[in-house]
């Protein structure tokens, strides 16, 4: 019963990206990542926030200091000043700093600062007294620093600054702590006169604004409140303020990604592409598309062309060897089955009556040439049989020449065998697979006519070199080319089926060994190479 053949596996069918499609995301996630980099400049606003209120507190810190001062020097000592200052808690350390501590992330803003209302009762003739003073330092501040300074009375009614003179803010929430004597900071949403551009309206920073009410304490009451506000400096505002250079390098950006695009198509999708339609030719039979591509792109693009094109190649010649190996066995089992035939034919006409009739001779004759060729059949199906094993033989297990030798010593007592050399070294063959090529290569030098045989053995280096030699008949000059071809032989009318030695050839190559024919003075040689096995593998 014949044996269906095994399918050849097939990948599973489901959807998969191409190497296109990849590389296009790739590009893209590229082509994007400064763009998305704006977005990541949000976590730097914060910092921004925090500057901001340092700057806003020194500047506070020190106008304050100076305001009180002059307040020390020009106030009468019947002015009067508002709520008692809070005690400062006892501590050995010389410095009080004030530090930053609001948070975007962590603060709640509070809404825009309520409009200034009318003074419940005017400033003291001191306090605008001051206030006219003050004025010019608070303005020329503002006009480098570009934070807004308001100054106000100790009922919180505005005495300097540019706008809201003679108005309170004692009702602003951070005024009222400043009041009591406490500094304070917070934020406060910010609604622009004017629309900001539109790559600078995409950070939150343009929203805000940061109030920062400092008490001026004098004589351990609150003076006055110096209440300085500013916005946030902005990343965007550089990159709208340079937005020629942002299209200059967005541009190089983009030039950039299609050389990126260029390189990766050259070296790995076209390459990719080119070698898939030469494996979609070659599969169709097309041996002009063996060759190699146009373009490799990378050095492992390369070797893996070459050993595609090894790959073919080696399948391409075992196609035709199978084909050529067919043609081979036709024409061996041809001759005995055509024989075979006719000598039956004859024996049946003999026993039917029809024709001359056999003589007794005649007839053995024809018997012995139909089991002659019986014979043949069958050795040439055993050498067959022995030939597969060779070509799918398992390569594994080691083994040393000392036993394999003895036993050919034994089974062959009709050639004298000497063996000298590195004969208990491991090879990596089981000792079945060395015991027929011995075998084989005894057979063929006793048919012809050997009657001594030599086996030297040498290692060098991760090879163990065999020579083995006989004193028989040798090889013709006209016949070196082809003694390891299938069914080669010159012994055909003595039984010879001409593929002793291709199995031999065949088993080593498959234990990637060799043998080659060497021309010695008498007789024929061969060279053989094993695999030298390390101690600890397993002996076949």
């Amino acid at each position: 019963m014949k044996t269906p053949a095994t399918p050849a596996a097939r990948v599973a069918a489901k959807w998969r990206p191409n190497l296109s499609l990849i590389v296009f995301l790739m590009l893209t996630a590229v082509l994007a990542l400064p763009f998305i980099g704006l977005f990541f400049f949000r976590i730097y606003e914060n910092q921004l926030v925090h500057q901001t209120e340092a700057e806003l507190i020194a500047q506070s810190v020190v106008l304050a200091a100076v305001i009180r001062q002059d307040f020390e020097s020009n106030l009468p000592t019947e002015a009067v000043l508002g709520a008692q200052a809070p005690a400062e808690p006892a501590s050995d350390e010389p410095f009080r700093p004030i530090l930053p501590r609001l948070d975007l992330t962590r603060d709640g803003m509070l809404g825009r600062r309520p409009e200034a209302q009318p003074a419940p009762a005017p400033a003291s003739a001191a306090f605008r007294a001051a206030g006219e003073r003050l004025s010019p330092l608070l303005a020329e501040t503002q006009r480098v620093t570009l934070a807004g300074f308001r100054l106000l009375d100790p009922q919180g009614v505005v005495i300097a600054g540019r706008e809201e003179t003679g108005l309170s803010l004692a009702h602003v929430e951070e005024v009222a702590t400043a009041l009591s004597g406490r500094f304070t900071t917070t934020l406060r949403q910010r609604v622009s006169k004017n629309a900001p551009p539109p790559l600078y309206s995409l950070s939150r920073g343009t929203s805000i604004r940061i109030f920062a009410a400092t008490p001026i304490i004098l004589r351990g009451h609150v003076a006055g409140v110096l209440y300085a506000s500013r916005t946030p400096s902005n990343v965007f505002r550089h990159l709208y303020e340079e937005r020629g250079k942002v299209v200059l390098a967005g541009l190089s950006v983009a030039a950039l990604t299609l050389l990126i695009g260029l390189a990766f198509h050259r070296t790995i999708t076209r390459p990719v592409h080119e070698l898939i339609a030469r494996t979609v030719a070659i599969g169709h039979g097309d041996r002009a598309a063996m060759r190699p591509l146009r373009n490799h792109g990378t050095a492992e693009f390369a070797k893996l062309s070459q050993s595609f094109l090894d790959m073919a190649g080696n399948l391409n010649n075992r196609s035709d060897f199978i084909a050529t190996f067919a043609a081979h066995v036709s024409h061996e089992l041809k001759s005995p089955l055509t024989s075979i035939e006719g000598a039956a034919e004859l024996l049946r006409d003999d026993i039917a009556g029809e024709g001359r009739a056999m003589s007794d001779e005649e007839r053995r004759r024809f018997l012995g040439n139909i089991i002659t060729d019986t014979h043949r059949l069958t050795a040439i199906t055993n050498r067959l049989r022995e030939l597969a094993r060779a070509e799918s033989t398992p390569t594994g297990g080691a083994t040393s020449l000392s036993p394999a030798i003895a036993t050919l010593q034994r089974d062959v007592p009709e050639l004298a065998i000497r063996a000298e050399g590195d004969l208990d070294g491991l090879i990596r063959i089981s000792a079945e697979n060395l015991r027929i090529i011995l075998s084989h290569l005894a057979d063929n030098a006793l048919r012809h006519g050997a009657t001594e045989l030599a086996i030297v053995a040498a290692v060098e280096a991760d090879r163990l070199h065999l020579t083995i030699s006989d004193n028989g008949s040798g090889v013709s000059p006209n016949n070196r080319a082809r003694i390891f071809d299938s069914f080669f032989t010159t012994r055909r009318d003595s039984g010879g089926t001409g593929m002793g030695l291709a199995i031999v050839r065949a088993m080593l190559d498959a234990h990637s060994g060799s043998i080659e024919l060497l021309d010695p003075e008498a007789g024929a040689a061969f060279k053989l190479a094993f695999q030298r096995a390390v101690e600890g593998e397993i002996h076949g």
